[in-house]
């Protein structure tokens, strides 16, 4: 273990503001529910070693200025096991939560469900994922903070379930435990880091940091946006112009021009800070895929996904589904930007579900019940730009285009020669002013104002 905080110190770790919730479950008699022999003593002496009654710690505290409910394992209590009275403490803590409005943070230190108590062990990981549901059906967030270790059904359930998920550098955090593994298994493949780079965690966060990183991500996720998010401002060109290109051509040029502000560039402009979400949770990461929740100059919260100017791939497009419905159950307005020469096209990007992972993004956008806003800053290739776009509110700056193919791949689908895409540019009418006219965008957008 790379992790010996106790469950209090964990929670020392990110409030100076905890009150427990009281619970009297009484001495553990006649070995539990199965009646495994010694455990009634096995539990007393956890209780002696740990000082707690209990695998897991709830309460209410204050984290960045946002109360809270808090759940922490004890892992010297039985390994941090889950059994009935785990479970039940686990249900009165959500319960508190969506009876206070209170989002949820959790910091499990776990090998999973209690073999002492049996298959009433194993059920509690039902009632656990029962109750989370609950709360995020309620409109509230919740946020895992993985210590080591965090594996089986607590990973399952508790980390694996959350909406953010942050872990401490060096934990292990796997569905196998350290005994249940192949003889021969990576142990590398079992850490913090592995599900950081496979998508499946958010962010590894220092202790040191800890604090201060949580109490950025409840501010994001509790103060949201009202209403359709203006679209941002054109950051302009440094190909000469801030006005629409006079020919498809100039306009395609102009898009992939490397010198373009890029997503990045937009997002350092419209936020004062953010935060961002990582990876698909099936197993991958696209970094041409930005993800996660600004503060705009007034203090509230705007979710955003926006394309950096590559091709996007299946991760990518998951990423974003995750993002916009997240935002929508938080009830948080959405922003995206557009910018790709369109999805990946390559055999391991259709083996990865390119496919389907649009499809998602498509019904996604489609069914989200929070305003959404699209600006194209930069290339619109096709349905892999489309997925991305708000219907009826997409806009476009100078130096963008939106088509439904790109002219060199149009001019090959129709035989022509490579020199006629410039041609073929100009009558697929994807200029902003083209795209304009025909309805396909709201508006163009201007560069900021000058004072």
């Amino acid at each position: 273990m790379t992790d010996p905080m106790t469950a209090r110190e964990a929670i020392a770790l990110v409030t100076d503001d905890f009150t427990e919730l009281p619970f009297s479950e009484g001495l553990l008699e006649g070995d539990g529910p199965i009646g495994w022999p010694g455990y009634s003593a096995a539990h007393g002496r956890a209780a002696d070693r740990s000082g707690e009654t209990e695998s897991v710690i709830c309460g209410t505290g204050t984290i960045g200025g946002v109360p809270v409910v808090l759940l922490s394992f004890e892992f010297r209590f039985l390994g941090g096991s889950i059994g009935e009275r785990t479970g039940a403490r686990a249900v009165a803590a959500h319960r508190l939560a969506r009876a206070r409005r209170l989002p949820v943070v959790v910091l499990p230190a776990t090998g999973g469900s209690r073999m002492h108590e049996g298959m009433l062990a194993l059920l509690q990981l039902q009632v656990i994922a029962r109750e989370s549901a609950l709360t995020r059906a309620a409109g509230l967030p919740q946020i895992a903070v993985l210590r080591d270790p965090t594996t089986g059904g607590g990973w399952a359930t508790l980390g694996a379930g959350s909406d953010v998920a942050l872990a401490l550098p060096g934990a292990q955090v796997g569905f196998a435990g350290s005994r249940v593994r192949p003889a021969d298994a990576d142990p590398g493949a079992y850490t913090a880091e592995a599900q950081l780079a496979h998508g499946h965690i958010d962010a590894v966060v220092p202790p040191g940091e800890l604090r201060a990183v949580l109490g950025r991500w409840l501010t994001l996720l509790t103060r949201p946006a009202v209403g359709p998010v203006p679209p941002p401002y054109a950051l302009g060109t440094r190909t000469g112009s801030t006005s629409p290109a006079e020919s498809g051509r100039e306009a395609v040029a102009r898009a992939r021009h490397p010198d373009r502000p890029r997503a990045p560039a937009y997002l350092d402009a419209h936020f004062t800070d953010r935060a961002e979400i990582s990876g698909d949770r099936c197993g991958g990461t696209d970094p041409g895929m930005l993800c996660g929740f600004g503060q705009g100059p007034d203090g509230r919260t705007v979710a955003y996904a926006a394309q950096c100017g590559t091709a996007t791939r299946p991760a990518g497009f998951r990423t974003a589904t995750r993002l916009v419905r997240l935002a929508d159950r938080l009830g948080i307005p959405v922003l995206t930007l557009v910018d790709t020469p369109g999805a990946a096209n390559d055999p391991q990007a259709e083996r990865d579900g390119a496919g389907p992972a649009i499809a998602a993004l498509f019904e996604a956008v489609a069914t989200a019940r929070v305003p959404l806003t699209s600006l194209l800053v930069g290339e619109g290739g096709s349905g892999g730009a489309l997925a991305l776009a708000a219907p009826d509110n997409t806009w476009a700056t100078p130096d963008s285009y939106f088509s439904v193919i790109a002219p060199e791949l149009a001019a090959a689908i129709l035989k022509r020669a490579p020199e006629e895409a410039d041609t073929t540019a100009d009558l697929l009418r994807l200029r902003p002013q083209d795209l304009l006219a025909l309805g396909a965008v709201r508006g163009i957008v201007d560069g900021p104002a000058r004072a």
